[in-house]
């Protein structure tokens, strides 16, 4: 009964979007956190700024940020954007992934979006991509394929062998040459889970993508007056999740 909803061409669209929405504030709740060692899972959620525990109406996805005003219910005080913006991203995951590419490939395509919007945030915020989401995203792929979906087992495989090896070796040679880290651990161990999702073609493209995106970003920079040298850091990860998606989305596995 729950297959054929899934080709719905309004319903569909907006169920997964409300469930983006939904998996956006508990992904805003974890980036938030997790650098600070607080658990996302134990314990009510609280206004940052006075630590009241927040009722289930002023937790409502994107609907109590615009009836609140943006503001806390008990204090007042201004509520965090980058939850607003989580949660409208991942509802935009949804609906555009069951939008062009109803059922089952898209509701995955949905999923792939929703796990590297997290690890995207963090390696942007802090430069970091956390191993256990690294994993949650990996095993995505795995269920996705035992579930039948496209790319072929053989291409996964590939591709998360060939994803990994990629970056490591890129910073094997770049330690070797300059004699400090040029990637961090996390990259290869992303860039594999990619692969495992997307398979061994979709990479070449991947990587060109969030090249090109990291090289404009540097050429902003450079133009807004920030020197550009050898120690500027830029997230990779957050460059080859705002990549990979699209090429998900616009090259449907398959």
């Amino acid at each position: 009964m729950f297959a054929p909803l899934l080709y719905h061409p309004v319903f569909a669209p907006l169920a997964v979007a409300i469930l983006g929405a939904i998996f956006g504030s508990f992904s805003a709740a974890l980036v938030a956190r997790w650098p600070e060692d607080r658990s996302v899972l134990a314990g009510r959620s609280q206004c940052d700024s006075c630590g009241v525990t927040l009722k289930p109406r002023h937790l409502v996805p994107v609907l109590s940020f615009i009836m609140l005003r943006g503001k806390c219910a008990m204090c007042g005080k201004p509520i965090s954007r980058d939850t607003l913006w989580t949660e409208l991203i991942a509802a935009a995951i949804g609906a555009l992934a069951l939008a062009m590419h109803p059922g089952f490939s898209g509701l995955a395509i949905a999923v792939f979006g929703w796990l590297l919007l997290p690890l995207a945030w963090l390696d942007w915020r802090h430069f970091w991509l956390p191993h256990p989401l690294t994993a949650a995203l990996a095993t995505g792929a795995l269920v996705a394929a035992f579930a039948g979906l496209p790319p072929a087992p053989i291409d996964r495989a590939i591709g998360c062998v060939a994803g990994f090896a990629m970056l490591w070796l890129v910073a094997a040679a770049f330690k070797r040459l300059r004699g400090h880290d040029g990637l961090g651990g996390g990259d290869p161990l992303m860039f594999g889970a990619i692969g495992l999702w997307l398979g061994w073609q979709a990479l070449p493209m991947v990587l060109l993508l969030a090249s090109g995106l990291g090289l404009t970003a540097a050429l902003i920079l450079q133009a807004r007056g920030h020197a550009i040298s050898n120690a500027t850091r830029f997230p990779l990860g957050t460059l080859l999740a705002i990549a990979a998606w699209p090429v998900a989305l616009l090259y449907p596995l398959a």
